[in-house]
């Protein structure tokens, strides 16, 4: 399937000190200059951290830098149990309590943390995740995305760490693994996908919540890529005997969905019922295509035939999945399209029976990725259209000039549908790795080979992009910067696509197509681990919170539940009463601790609040409270304060905030550490 163009490059030169490695002869981005307009007081959590985009294309940017923004809000401090990513900013009742976990959407979580610098977050939530943290409570893609993960940052300690549960993992779906047909079967509900045309056929087109069980491309494409993964790692492990094994089910299941799943009358990969009722018979194919078709290519189980490739006509079909503002999840000529079951009061409820979800638009756009960058057989769809899809789903992120991705949206006006407050800022989705691997066109491999091949359309088309710069982006232990220049005016190299590796260029072409560079393998740098002690997970446990006002007890809860975020339409940590007089927040920790050092995020508004004008820190010891810090700068509204003092052994930490004038304080979270 894939296509090698092989071009000479420059042998590359050490990575120097720092890892900044020699500077290249185009202006570098501006690090400094983007996060503190994007990010304003939390600059300094990105500039570490994030790799550095810019492009023609200014919404594009922009959903780029709010994306990552996303993901710093959806990190979630568990102490000594490390970082995990959560799907809502709110709690809601199906996720893992007490940690906020869902394992639907981990597979985008870690394909794009990987491509964080710091690789603290995405090594944490995969250990929670492999240490008990996924109940399995909806399908997933987890041991392809650990897989994926690898291909980036080439820590093979670190993919091995957990192949023992992951075949564990693997196994348990044995329970809704049919061994007569070879394919697995699961509820829409359990697929993360409520009301498709499997459940709500199976109950005459009355409801669909729970229900129609079916044979679906969905779990049957992420179980192959999951036996796949396991292959690879067992023989990277030294486990031939294991590596067979699950080439082997990865290979009989690829045989069997292509044979059962693959519909030649709709020329689609649909549903078949798994069971029999009054309105549906068992082996029957669903009657209508759905996005989930497209799901086989998102993990390359599809061979390159052109019998196949004609399924990518229905997305750009307006009678059929494009609707005018995005990919419907169902065409709609399903009898049930749009039809609204399931409210939540009056507010309408999620429902994948043509809706636009971000979730299955981040599938077939990765899946689409795949087909333009290593098929022959395109079908009707091309660059442009990639482009021009991409750009759909960007708008989206937009509630008319503020940036809020939802949970779903009408396929015809792009206005969000389920409109709650747990749906603001919905991490269900991904869209950093689409820039990454698609536009930008890094396709990571596990050699030691640097593949790039931008999705771009050629100049004169009206979705093609005359520049784009991706810079800082990890690749095997090396930071990596491409670089597109139609006509070599903005960047003042010449024209064409160039690659720079620590800061030198190793290979460059004059037109958009495929690069390849050896890279030599690197270390990567150490993670790095401070243990917040001031979190709390059970509200009854130990640390404790107490507060001068505002003693709502999920309020005082909110300021050490280990989030951080600062978005007005979701309020988020401990809100004092609007006074002049000086406020206190304090945490018990039920024992001494070591404390010599705390993170203090405030939150305002410009209106009812301010971040303090001043703090002093105190430790309880020796029955009394002793000041330990008292930092002549003034605290950071929308950022993190930073504040030490010589550890000493203590049972409670306090901080008093002298509001400005009459402002109340919001304290979106403390964080207490050892050093």
């Amino acid at each position: 399937m894939r296509k090698i163009l092989a071009l000479a490059a420059l042998p590359l030169v050490a990575l120097l000190a720092g890892g900044a490695g020699t500077p290249t002869s185009a202006p570098s981005l501006d690090a400094r200059a983007i996060v503190e307009a994007r990010y304003g007081n939390d600059a300094d959590w990105y500039e570490p951290r994030i790799p550095f985009f810019e492009s023609a294309d200014p919404k594009i940017d922009a959903v780029y830098y709010y994306r990552w923004g996303l993901f710093r809000a959806h990190q979630r401090d568990l102490g000594a149990q490390g970082y995990i990513t959560t799907e809502f900013a709110d709690d809601v009742d199906w996720q893992r309590h007490p940690f906020a976990s869902l394992n639907d959407a981990s597979g985008f979580h870690i394909a794009e943390g990987r491509w964080l610098n710091d690789r603290r977050f995405t090594d944490d939530y995969i250990d929670f995740m492999y240490e008990g943290g996924n109940d399995r409570h909806f399908t997933d893609h987890m041991a392809d995305s650990v897989w994926g993960r690898y291909l980036v940052d080439g820590d093979r300690e670190a993919l091995l760490r957990h192949l023992r549960v992951m075949r564990h993992v693997y196994r348990l779906w044995d329970e809704k693994f049919d061994f007569d047909k070879g394919l697995y079967f699961v509820e829409p509900l359990l697929d993360a996908t409520e009301y498709t045309v499997s459940s709500i056929d199976a109950s005459g087109g009355k409801d669909g919540f729970r229900g129609g069980d079916a044979f679906r491309p969905s779990v049957n494409s992420y179980m192959f890529a999951n036996a796949r993964a396991l292959s690879r790692m067992a023989a990277l492990a030294g486990d031939q005997a294991m590596a067979r094994e699950y080439s082997a089910r990865a290979e009989a299941l690829r045989t069997r969905v292509l044979a059962d799943l693959w519909n030649p009358k709709l020329e689609h990969f649909t549903d078949r019922h798994q069971l029999t009722n009054e309105h549906v018979k068992y082996w029957d194919p669903i009657r209508n295509r759905e996005l989930v078709g497209y799901l086989p290519w998102m993990f390359d189980l599809v061979p390159d035939q052109a019998k196949y490739a004609r399924a990518w006509s229905h997305l750009v079909d307006p009678q059929s999945l494009a609707g005018q503002a995005g990919m419907r999840t169902v065409e709609k000529s399903y009898e049930y399209y749009m039809r609204q079951y399931r409210y939540l009061g009056t507010a309408p409820e999620c429902q994948w029976n043509g809706p636009i979800w971000p979730y299955q638009t981040t599938q077939v756009l990765t899946a689409m990725a795949n087909l333009l960058d290593h098929y022959e057989a395109h079908g009707s769809v091309g660059r442009s259209d990639w482009m021009r899809l991409l750009r759909q789903y960007t708008q989206l992120h937009y509630q008319g000039d503020r940036l809020d991705l939802e949970e779903d949206y009408h396929p015809e006006t792009g206005a969000p549908i389920v409109g709650l407050d747990r749906s603001h800022h919905y991490f269900h989705s991904g869209y950093i790795d689409l820039v990454m691997t698609g536009l930008v066109g890094i396709r990571p491999r596990a050699d030691d080979v640097l593949e790039v091949n931008p999705l771009l359309p050629s100049a004169g088309d009206p979705q093609a992009l005359a520049w784009f710069r991706a810079a800082r982006v990890p690749y095997h232990g090396h930071q990596v910067t491409v670089t597109w220049d139609a006509d070599g005016t903005r960047y003042g190299q010449g024209r064409g696509l160039a690659v720079a590796v620590d800061g030198r260029e190793v290979a460059r072409r004059p037109d958009l197509g495929r690069l390849e560079v050896p890279v030599e393998r690197r270390s990567n740098v150490p993670v790095k681990r401070d243990d917040n002690l001031a979190v709390q997970l059970v509200r009854s446990a130990f640390p404790k919170p107490s507060a001068s006002s505002g003693t709502d007890p999920e309020k005082l809860h909110d300021a050490i539940d280990g989030r951080t975020w600062f978005y007005p339409e979701l309020p988020n940590g401990w809100d004092s009463a609007a006074s002049s007089a000086p406020q206190w927040y304090a945490v018990d920790f039920g024992k001494p601790v070591e404390l010599g050092r705390a993170e203090l995020a405030f939150f305002a508004d410009g209106q009812r609040f301010a971040a303090p004008r001043s703090v002093t820190v105190e430790v309880w010891r020796e029955g009394r409270w002793r000041q330990v810090a008292a930092p002549a700068r003034a605290p950071l509204a929308g950022g993190v304060t930073q504040i030490t003092w010589p550890a000493v052994a203590a049972s409670r930490l306090r901080v008093t905030m002298r509001p400005a004038g009459n402002k109340a304080i919001r304290l979106a979270e403390i964080k207490a550490f050892a050093r």
